[in-house]
């Protein structure tokens, strides 16, 4: 089996450079329109698909985001791995603007997004308690460090719903919970990544220090903006690097992200809803297929 990396960009990232015979293909899935056209070609001889998270033109927000079209589509196209990129605010010190953040925990405050492929008709449980996959966040890591970039390996993510900032009553609940950093679309990627069995890891850049902050004030769109078109070509750079550090041949998850559904759908075969199956070819196509 052939490695894919997929690639989701978010806020300012919204193609990457020096894709051979690149193209943006359509690809229709059973879950509604990804949120755009995805661009396929090959970098550094690997295979590789671009979908910008919010559309090109950054036509979604964080709640109306398709994110089971985009997950489905990217595993649909033949993608194995999942480099989300993200910008985040920071609730620590030490992890300040311009810095990028390797994400391996959530928090989740969502309440309008889909949380799962699975429902009625066709139940499954998978585990989220390590929800992204340490070997792909590794590996984005050491390609951040070979840009020049500074970068925090290992960080909790609060996803709030937005699209509105945090008060600054929440924010400082936030840092008294443990979070590290603070967005509105990484768990519900995540949770999406791992049910279609991908390794998915979030590279968040660092915009601003939320609103806690005594000495930053609130946060300014301005400045997110200015912080992200800065970070930008960074962020292109260290997607750049990261083929090269992929094995072409695609080996078994050594933390079992491809294996996720193994144990989990707790539906017997004579119950299973035969639309919700159909829905599933390529989320779950591994464990339904006969």
């Amino acid at each position: 089996m052939q490695t894919m990396l997929g690639v989701i960009g978010g806020s300012g990232v919204y193609q990457i450079d020096g894709l051979e015979g690149a193209a943006w293909v359509q690809v229709k899935t059973p879950w509604g329109k990804p949120s755009d056209e995805v661009l396929v070609g090959r970098l550094n001889g690997l295979p590789v698909a671009f979908l910008p998270r919010h559309g090109r033109g950054h036509v979604h927000d964080p709640a109306t985001v398709p994110y089971r079209a985009n997950i489905d589509a990217l595993k649909r196209l033949g993608c194995t791995d999942i480099l989300a990129v993200s910008a985040v605010g920071s609730l620590r010190e030490d992890m300040a603007p311009g810095d990028f953040v390797v994400v391996d925990q959530y928090i989740d405050r969502t309440t309008r997004r889909p949380p799962s492929f699975f429902g009625p008709g066709l139940v499954a449980h998978v585990s989220l308690a390590d929800p992204t996959c340490p070997r792909l966040g590794s590996l984005a890591a050491e390609a951040a460090r070979a840009e020049g970039l500074t970068v925090h390996q290992g960080a909790t993510y609060l996803s709030m719903e937005g699209p509105q900032f945090s008060t600054r009553a929440e924010s400082r609940m936030y840092r008294a919970w443990g979070a590290d950093v603070i967005g509105m679309t990484g768990m519900s990627e995540a949770r999406l990544a791992r049910e279609a069995e991908l390794c998915y890891a979030s590279l968040a850049m660092v915009t601003d220090y939320d609103c806690w902050h005594d000495s930053h004030g609130a946060v300014d769109v301005a400045q997110v903006i200015a912080v992200v078109h800065a970070n930008a070509a960074a962020a292109r750079g260290l997607i750049a690097r990261l083929p090269a550090l992929l094995d072409p041949n695609r080996q078994p998850c050594p933390h079992g992200c491809d294996r996720a559904l193994t144990h989990a759908l707790m539906t017997t075969p004579d119950k299973c809803d035969p639309e919700l199956l159909a829905k599933l070819d390529a989320v779950a196509g591994r464990v339904l297929s006969p």
